[in-house]
């Protein structure tokens, strides 16, 4: 089959892609490369700055490249937003689109309307980006997102293409509860593809060695994803046992210094609200990292792990943090075996190969509106 993805999310299309070629399909992606983190693509759509004359050049190159964007079997949108123009804009692409090619589908991968919505107005989740059980959480961060996603024109072009689309593959329990309940019929959970064999493994731990935690900074975002209570918790453990722990920190490095530093460290911190390893956490994992972060029930539910759990479940506050790292600080001999476990949880399911049959399967089934 002729393939196509449109934009990208921490890799995941680029590494879906390869999973699909290794089974003999003709696959593009088009992206800006996520931004500052530059992935690989096919098609490059990058925009310089969000200025007006930047606008209008990035518009038509997008224009330019429409022609080579038809005849695809299957059509896949990262998100709502696949490009970096306004809602309003998009909708004539989408259109395009849909009318060139066969299936389209919307990832259901991060930021969107049911996202949001679902965390604001419902008791899905017990804690989530959005809300701590009743109460929503309150920061500058968060009030831009509910702005622009549930009162903004990205609320109605969302709405617009998950109802237009015909499928909406999510990659992570907590983007399949926003979904499903809207459209039971074309909603799937399919796990996030990681390809193993690209993954150089971390350096082996020493014996007696300081358990050294990696934590990656995005200080824009550093409190809506909570890496600001997970460091704080990580200062107070290295101020008690300065001899027993090492804290490395990447802050907005480029990709390869990045999984330098990850694969000198022993465990990951990463998104406290999740439920879910993501991308990031999963790549760490498969390198033999232990994930301090997302690994609630519903997680191993949703993927059948009847017998793995690798990942240190942490609640989304500062002592259970702390304790939770003080537990992996006092029993190093913990280690071995949970990084074990990580790299086997990620082979058996998010095998880039494996994912790819998946989404296969479910392109192949699902009827074309």
């Amino acid at each position: 089959m002729k393939i196509l993805f449109i934009g990208e999310y921490s890799n995941v299309h680029w590494t879906l892609a390869e999973g699909l070629r290794a089974l003999g399909h003709q696959v593009c992606v088009v992206s800006n490369g996520d931004f500052w983190k530059n992935y690989p693509r096919d098609i490059s759509l990058v925009r310089p700055t969000q200025g007006k004359w930047d606008g209008i050049r990035y518009l038509f190159k997008v224009i330019a490249t429409l022609p080579r964007l038809r005849g695809y079997d299957i059509v896949q949108l990262i998100n709502p937003c696949f490009l970096e123009l306004k809602a309003e804009r998009l909708y004539a692409v989408y259109r395009y689109l849909r009318r060139h090619n066969g299936k389209v589908f919307l990832g259901g991968y991060g930021m969107d309307y049911y996202w949001v919505h679902t965390c604001t107005t419902t008791q899905t989740f017990r804690y989530s980006d959005f809300n701590f059980g009743t109460t929503l959480r309150d920061s500058e961060a968060i009030r831009h997102e509910i702005a622009d996603w549930i009162h903004g024109e990205k609320s109605r072009l969302n709405r617009y293409i998950a109802a237009d689309c015909d499928g909406i593959p999510t990659g992570l329990y907590e983007y399949y509860a926003c979904y499903h309940p809207h459209f039971p019929e074309k909603t799937a959970f399919i796990p996030f593809p990681i390809n193993i064999s690209s993954l150089s493994p971390r350096e082996p731990r020493q014996a007696g060695s300081p358990v050294r935690f990696f934590i990656g900074i995005q200080r824009t975002r550093s409190e809506y994803k909570g890496t600001d209570i997970m460091l704080r918790a990580l200062e107070r453990l290295h101020q008690a046992y300065p001899d027993r722990c090492e804290i490395v920190k990447a802050e907005s490095v480029p990709y390869e210094e990045y999984q330098h530093l990850m694969n000198t460290s022993d465990a990951i911190l990463d998104q406290l609200y999740s439920y879910t390893p993501a991308m990031n956490a999963l790549v760490a994992m498969g390198k033999g990292l232990i994930l301090v972060g997302g690994g609630e029930p519903e997680n191993y539910q949703i993927i059948q792990e009847e017998e793995l759990r690798p990942i240190i479940n942490v609640l989304p506050n500062e002592e259970d943090v702390y304790h939770q790292l003080e537990q992996l600080v006092l029993h190093p001999e913990r280690l071995e075996r949970l990084s074990a476990e990580s790299r086997l949880y990620v082979a058996r399911h998010h095998d880039h190969v494996k994912v790819a049959r998946q989404y296969l399967q479910f392109w192949l089934t699902s009827k074309k509106k």
